[in-house]
């Protein structure tokens, strides 16, 4: 099976982790040689409740027992995207009311971006330094890592960076700015949170010049942070929400929500301002429900502020620089990249999955499913530390 995945799928590196899978529970992933993995990583951020949740997977039996697709999105009425709609506009501040569903975070960032330069009339994008919000075109020109987005250009144009939690770039925020489109925690950098009530200023700044604030909240979304959603935190309402990875426990999803009046603008002018096959597909709209009815109806919020609290307490170590992020969103940034990418690499041939982030390459990323037990923590961390102790008998030998 690997020589054919190689050969025949299309590969994102030259070198992928290619595990080979035959099933996944709880915290847990199996190989098809039986090992059990330990998932800190919950397939970057998107198992908010593990593998293969019970509830989760009976409403996606149940819904493909009645109907599957059935209608390009937004002509037909399916119960199970009406539901989930109006249940999110309730756990929602007031004029978040209006959902659109997509097929993933990168769709959802392509639609907030229309509707804000829809709505607005103007064109200036302004994205943050290190950002990261998707791969597609348009989620690409807001990347502010150039690295990654040279081999593609030309894109966007009218695209304008600043420094996240630079008070001092705020001022770049004028009347000619459609949008200003912020990860409400850095995911990409490095887990980076905002700070000195970053966000407020932001916010009131784009109240004053007319500029729509769009929001990422694909990864710290629905739970992960401690809340609901992580802008909760920062006193900080968007215009428009950008959600998607852990909304449906691993089922390929994603959303911009606003407010009707905004919503109201992708419907003429030209009509079908934003079109989709598959969004609100019911199989899937039916996932998203049973995630967020679980996530909001049991203590797994509340609880990942103590399990953060757990991971900081036992993740010290002499190569632990310092552990980022929030809740279960936590970024373990060691002393230097190859250190990190030695612990990543032996862990994953001792059974513990952990993984890199994107623009910083001494970051560990620890963001396993909102729903793993203190136990199985304290069975990762003794792991990392273990490993940990054996790189620094390696580093001292090097010297």
């Amino acid at each position: 099976m690997k020589a054919d995945f190689l050969k025949y799928q299309a590969q994102t590196t030259p070198h992928p982790l290619a595990m080979e899978i035959s099933h996944a529970k709880g915290s847990y992933i199996y190989d098809t040689s039986g090992k059990a993995h330990l998932d800190f990583v919950a397939g970057v951020s998107a198992c908010s409740l593990g593998h293969c949740h019970p509830k989760v997977t009976a409403a996606i039996k149940e819904q493909v027992e009645s109907y599957m697709h059935v209608m390009v999105y937004g002509e037909y009425i399916q119960k199970p995207a009406v539901e989930y709609t109006k249940l999110l506009a309730s756990l929602l501040p007031d004029q978040l009311n209006c959902t659109y569903l997509v097929n993933s975070g990168t769709e959802a960032i392509e639609g907030a971006l229309k509707l804000a330069r829809k709505y607005t009339g103007r064109s200036e994008l302004i994205a943050a330094h290190q950002a990261y919000h998707g791969s597609t075109m348009g989620s690409l020109s807001v990347m502010g890592f150039e690295e990654r987005k040279r081999a593609f250009r030309p894109l966007l144009t009218d695209v304008s960076f600043i420094q996240f939690n630079s008070d001092e770039d705020i001022a770049k925020i004028t009347t000619k700015t459609a949008a200003v489109i912020l990860e409400t925690i850095q995911g990409g950098a490095g887990f980076i949170l905002p700070t000195n009530n970053y966000l407020e200023k932001v916010r009131k700044r784009c109240t004053e010049v007319g500029a729509l604030l769009i929001l990422d909240e694909i990864q710290p979304g629905f739970g992960r942070t401690g809340k609901l959603f992580a802008f909760e935190h920062f006193k900080c309402t968007p215009d428009i929400l950008v959600i998607g990875k852990g909304m449906a426990s691993g089922v390929p999803v994603g959303a911009f929500v606003a407010s009707n009046t905004l919503m109201t603008t992708l419907q003429e002018k030209p009509k079908l301002g934003h079109i989709t096959t598959f969004g609100g597909n019911p199989v899937i709209a039916a996932a998203s429900l049973a995630t967020l009815t679980e996530i909001t109806s049991s203590t797994l919020i509340s609880d990942t502020l103590e399990k953060e609290k757990l991971f900081r307490a036992l993740l010290k170590h002499e190569l632990i620089e310092e552990v980022r992020g929030k809740g279960l969103m936590l970024a373990v940034i060691l002393k230097n990249e190859a250190i990190t990418n030695q612990l990543i690499l032996e862990s994953a041939k001792e059974g513990l999955i952990l993984f890199w982030l994107l623009f910083e390459p001494r970051a560990v990323r620890i963001t396993p499913p909102l729903t793993i037990s203190t136990e199985e923590i304290k069975k990762g961390c003794t792991q990392i530390l273990a490993l940990l102790d054996r790189l620094i008998k390696v580093l001292g030998q090097a010297h």
